[in-house]
């Protein structure tokens, strides 16, 4: 049979963790948290499971969880949403982001994304008949160059996808960067995706910039969130996405031929944290923070250049002063004769620059990280 995805096979991050399983290496490849979902949570997940709570959901989402994620949304973002119209819970933010793109893609579709880009966004689009457009980032800073966007738009663009706080590179947009996006978007009258699951994870006091702060975008937008990352339940798979009355119906009905409807009990328990325990989410910038700081701290005396982590729970790492083996071939290096697991940044681009960068992931415990970055001291 021909495939319909033939350049595709295992993830990056299948195959990492598999060979850290295999070399029993510590695993800060593959973008999970070490630690539990808090406690309220998990409580209240049993409760209404134990209480029968265990049939269909509204495809659209219970309503006391919709109500729950518009009260964040005015609480975050000084926006006000009707919950039913415009809140579409998801059975985890890549469902999210597959469906926004079913909803507006169609054949001979152009959609613009941003390397190094988080890996289900092109075959998303390549279902849907459209073709990904790929702009490079180029290290060390992965700054946008929107001359560049200008130029590659053209009549069969479609929509562009952003992603800030961004995955893998750990960089955010910047309120000048919102502003030239604005402007493209309205001359040629494009749609937007907008990846922010690691919206409450921005660091040194600067304040994540969101499509819902500002009404022009959100008109045309839809804006992707998960309670994986918010609430360190990644294999819940539980996530939102926030879209206009009208790019929400569309999103619907590719939704409810998809997964119909998302984990009943889970979004009872997780309306319940909002309302009881809302003050998590402010806490998880300065959460993450530390533990940023644990492992650049642990690192200093190591030969690896430390690029800057705006936000996101990832860390990259520039290795040219330590080997002049591709990233790919290092990282293989790392988790087999340095028991490291990490991820080569390569992967996450159409052509890879030549940059020897790795990704790693901090949402571990502090003892694992000390413990990691004492192993690459050691090179």
């Amino acid at each position: 049979m021909e495939s319909k995805l033939p350049h595709l096979g295992t993830s990056i991050f299948t195959h990492m963790t598999g060979l850290a399983n295999q070399h029993n290496a510590l695993n800060l490849s593959q973008g999970f948290p070490e630690f539990d979902a808090p406690a309220l949570l998990k409580q209240r997940l049993a409760h209404y499971s134990e209480q029968g709570f265990n049939q269909y959901s509204p495809s659209s989402g219970i309503a006391p969880l919709q109500k729950q994620i518009a009260a964040l949304v005015k609480r975050k973002y000084e926006l006000d949403i009707e919950a039913a119209d415009t809140v579409t819970v998801t059975s985890g933010a890549t469902e999210a982001l597959f469906v926004a793109i079913q909803a507006i893609t169609r054949p001979g579709d152009e959609i613009i994304i941003f390397d190094p880009a988080y890996d289900s966004y092109e075959p998303a689009i390549e279902l849907a008949g459209g073709r990904a457009v790929h702009i490079a980032l180029q290290a060390p800073d992965y700054a946008v160059n929107w001359q560049q966007v200008a130029e590659a738009i053209n009549d069969k663009t479609r929509a562009i996808i952003i992603n800030s706080p961004h995955n893998p590179s750990a960089k955010t947009l910047k309120a000048s960067d919102f502003k030239a996006l604005k402007t493209l978007l309205i001359r040629h009258d494009l749609l937007l995706i907008s990846d922010e699951v690691y919206e409450h994870i921005a660091f040194d006091e600067t304040p994540h910039i969101s499509v819902l702060n500002d009404a022009e975008l959100f008109a045309r937008a839809f804006v992707i969130s998960s309670f994986g990352k918010t609430f360190h339940c990644t294999g819940w798979k539980m996530g939102y996405c926030i879209a206009p009355k009208l790019l929400s119906a569309e999103f619907r009905k590719i939704h409810q031929y998809v997964t119909f409807s998302s984990f009943t009990p889970a979004q009872l328990a997780l309306a319940d944290m909002l309302a009881e325990q809302g003050e998590h989410v402010d806490e998880l910038s300065p959460f993450y923070q530390q533990k940023r700081d644990v492992l650049v701290n642990a690192l200093q005396d190591s030969r690896f250049t430390i690029l800057p982590s705006e936000g996101t729970y990832f860390l990259l790492l520039d290795y040219s002063r330590v080997s002049q083996l591709d990233d790919m071939a290092f990282c293989e290096y790392l988790v087999k004769e340095v028991g490291v697991a990490a991820i080569p940044l390569s992967v996450f681009y159409q052509n890879a620059p030549n940059d020897k960068v790795i990704r790693l992931c901090f949402a571990k415990e502090d003892k694992t990280l000390v413990e990691a970055a004492k192993k690459l001291r050691s090179l």
